[in-house]
C-alpha cells in the first residue's frame, strides 16, 4: 500500500463508523448557494447538534471552519467543500473550484468534496476539475467525496436510474473515494446504481421531504440496496429536533434499525 493510500485510510476512518464501515454526513455548505438559510444561521449550534446525534462528518466551506466546526468543542469529521455557485447566478448549475486540496489540508480537513452537475452546459469543465482534484487528493492522501448529479436542460427526470447510475459510475471511473448521488425512488432501480458503481455510494436528501417517515423509509431502502451511508443536509439541520433526527438516521445506517 502506497504512503498516500495509508493517509487516505486513516482519514476515511475519521469520517465513517468503524464497526459498520458506513457514514452519516451532514452537508452544511448551503450558505454559498443560498445564504444563511434556516438551520444554518448559527452554524456552530447546528454542528453541535448533529455531533450530539452521532453524525460522522459535516461538509462546509473553508471560511466557516473557524466559526462552525468546533464551536462548542465537538469532535466530528470535517469535509471541506471545494466547489460552489450561487442561486443568483444565471448559470447556477455551473460549479467552479473555490478552494484547493492543499488549503483544505492546512485547515485540518479529514476529506474534501467537489460537486459535478453532469448534463449541464459546463460539465466538461467540472469533469476536468474533478480529474485534477483526484490527482491532488492522491498526492496528499486525503479522501474525496464526489457529489455527482444529473442536471441540465436535457435531464427531464434527474432520479431516472439511467442517469443516476451513469453519473455514479463516472465519479468512480475518475477516482473519487465516495460517491454522493440521488436515490432513484425505488429499491429495484437503485440496486442497478449500486451494482454499476464499485466505489461506496451515499445518498443525498434533496429538497425537504414531506414527512419524517418518508425520510426514514428512503434511507432504509437505500441501505438495503447496498448504499454505504447518507449525505443529507436540509432534512437534518432544518428538522424540529436536529439531534434526534440525526440519531434516528444513524441507527438505520449503522445498526440497520
Amino acid at each position: 500500500m502506497g504512503a498516500y493510500m495509508i493517509g487516505k485510510q486513516i482519514r476515511l476512518e475519521r469520517i465513517r463508523d468503524r464497526k459498520s464501515g458506513n457514514t452519516v454526513i451532514v452537508p452544511m455548505d448551503h450558505g454559498v448557494t443560498d445564504g444563511p438559510i434556516k438551520g444554518l444561521e448559527k452554524l456552530a449550534e447546528s454542528v453541535n447538534k448533529v455531533a450530539e446525534g452521532g453524525a460522522n462528518a459535516v461538509v462546509m466551506h473553508k471560511g466557516m471552519v473557524q466559526y462552525g466546526h468546533r464551536g462548542y468543542g465537538t469532535d466530528i469529521g470535517l469535509i471541506v467543500h471545494l466547489s460552489g455557485s450561487t442561486s443568483l447566478s444565471p448559470t447556477p448549475n455551473s460549479k467552479v473550484l473555490i478552494g484547493t486540496v492543499a488549503e483544505a489540508v492546512r485547515i485540518g480537513a479529514d476529506a474534501v468534496s467537489i460537486h459535478v452537475n453532469v448534463g449541464s452546459e459546463q460539465d466538461s469543465q467540472m469533469l476536468a476539475d474533478l480529474g485534477m482534484v483526484v490527482e491532488e487528493c492522491n498526492y496528499y492522501g486525503i479522501p474525496l467525496l464526489a457529489m455527482m448529479y444529473p442536471r441540465g436542460k436535457e435531464i427531464k427526470k434527474p432520479t431516472d436510474a439511467k442517469y443516476v447510475k451513469h453519473v455514479a459510475r463516472l465519479g468512480a471511473e475518475l477516482g473519487a473515494d465516495i460517491i454522493k448521488t440521488l436515490y432513484t425512488g425505488d429499491k429495484e432501480s437503485f440496486s442497478e446504481v449500486i451494482e454499476g458503481c464499485p466505489a461506496p455510494v451515499v445518498i443525498a436528501g434533496g429538497p425537504k421531504i414531506e414527512t419524517y417517515d418518508e425520510l426514514l423509509q428512503m434511507v432504509e431502502d437505500a441501505m438495503e440496496c447496498g448504499a454505504r451511508g447518507i449525505s443529507i443536509g436540509r432534512n437534518v439541520f432544518q428538522a424540529d429536533d436536529i439531534a434526534k433526527t440525526t440519531k434516528d438516521l444513524c441507527r438505520i445506517v449503522h445498526k440497520k434499525a
